[in-house]
């Protein structure tokens, strides 16, 4: 069913988007296609994101007074990353639609709270445990057993807040290392994962119940980062067909009116397991914006208007690499290249690891 603001966003309408990073910028240029504006709100000013509109507020996602002129400039309210403080969607929400909603934003952002609702709804993940200081997380560990994971709650990505801990290692060390020497502090632990693989499903669902889902993709990573990603990805058809099975579930029973990615591990035996999930586009995504009929960021503008889905019909093989920190330098020779497409960010500071654009190389549907 859909929600209480029923009728599609009307050409001319104003999205407002919280963060005004990449994925907004090209949400945003998405957007625009469509016939709408987009209004960027961000702490940070000159954002990727700010670069393509001309609405921009800058201000501190606690700032009840420019939320309150930003809900008034807007017709409705999304998100590209989920770090946004659940308060500030809480609060949009009594003013103006919030989409994908503060209970996506609420459960995608804590990762206990993800691995809960997953467990809640018989979907499997890694065996995972709350800890909270020093002494708890040396008791789950010897419980979980060697080795294992130790992941702050919140605000980890791209491998940060995350200490991979083996036997006879200093688990208070670990401790200190994740939580930046705090006594206490919101933490999962997660036992170690053989996986042969780590794939990703992003599913769209609009306010109609409908959904749409792309092919999985198989993710490969340098230093914790994701370096690239194969799309299609190279498993059978049963193992594709029981992680889109798995995608669709998680954004029903979420009451998803929005794009869900999730990040999936395959075990040694088969098995796949719900790692992470983010509840907008996403790194692994960025393929379908020259190789498919409907790109992740078209799917989600769709989505959170209210719109019809787009097709994500595949109709080229692709591979993304990330262009990370001075790989951008490289972007003369890769506009040369016959079957590259380049995406760049407007980012200035090429800092290590820092995703600067993305290159999308197609080859022919297999």
């Amino acid at each position: 069913m859909r929600d209480n603001q029923t009728p599609p966003l009307a050409p001319g309408s104003t999205i407002g988007m919280l963060g005004g990073g990449q994925l907004g910028r090209m949400a945003a240029l998405a957007a625009a296609n469509l016939g709408y504006r987009v209004h960027v709100y961000s702490p940070e000013a000159g954002g990727p994101a700010s670069q393509v509109t001309s609405l921009n507020t800058v201000a501190d996602y606690d700032d009840l007074s420019a939320l309150e002129s930003f809900a008034a400039a807007v017709d409705l309210v999304t998100f590209e990353f989920e770090n946004v403080p659940a308060a500030t969607a809480e609060f949009l929400a009594e003013r103006t639609p919030v989409r994908p909603g503060p209970n996506a934003l609420r459960i995608c952002q804590n990762r206990l709270r993800e691995k809960d609702f997953c467990n809640s709804i018989s979907v499997p993940t890694a065996r995972y445990a709350e800890v909270t200081n020093a002494d708890s997380l040396a008791r789950i560990a010897r419980d979980f057993g060697y080795p294992c994971v130790l992941k702050t709650a919140e605000f980890g990505y791209d491998g940060k807040g995350q200490v991979f801990i083996a036997y006879g290692d200093d688990v208070k060390a670990a401790w200190n290392t994740m939580s930046g020497g705090k006594a206490t502090a919101a933490a999962i632990v997660e036992g170690f994962v053989d996986f042969r693989m780590e794939i990703s499903v992003i599913v769209a669902r609009n306010g109609a119940g409908s959904c749409e889902c792309y092919v999985p993709v198989e993710n490969h990573h340098k230093n914790h980062i994701l370096d690239a990603t194969h799309a299609p990805a190279r498993i059978t058809r049963d193992l594709a067909e029981r992680a889109e099975i798995t995608a669709l579930r998680l954004a029903e029973e979420m009451d998803l009116q929005g794009l869900l990615a999730i990040e999936m591990f395959i075990t040694s035996k088969d098995q796949i397991l719900v790692n992470e999930m983010a509840p907008r586009p996403h790194n692994s995504g960025h393929w379908t914006m020259d190789a498919c009929t409907t790109s992740q960021f078209e799917q989600f503008i769709r989505a959170v208007a209210g719109l019809p889905l787009g097709s994500p019909e595949r109709r080229n093989n692709a591979v993304m690499k990330n262009l990370l920190g001075n790989e951008v330098d490289s972007w003369h020779e890769i506009l040369a290249e016959p079957g590259a497409k380049l995406h760049l960010y407007g980012k200035t500071e090429a800092r290590p690891g820092r995703k600067m654009g993305h290159v999308n190389r197609l080859t022919a549907r297999t």
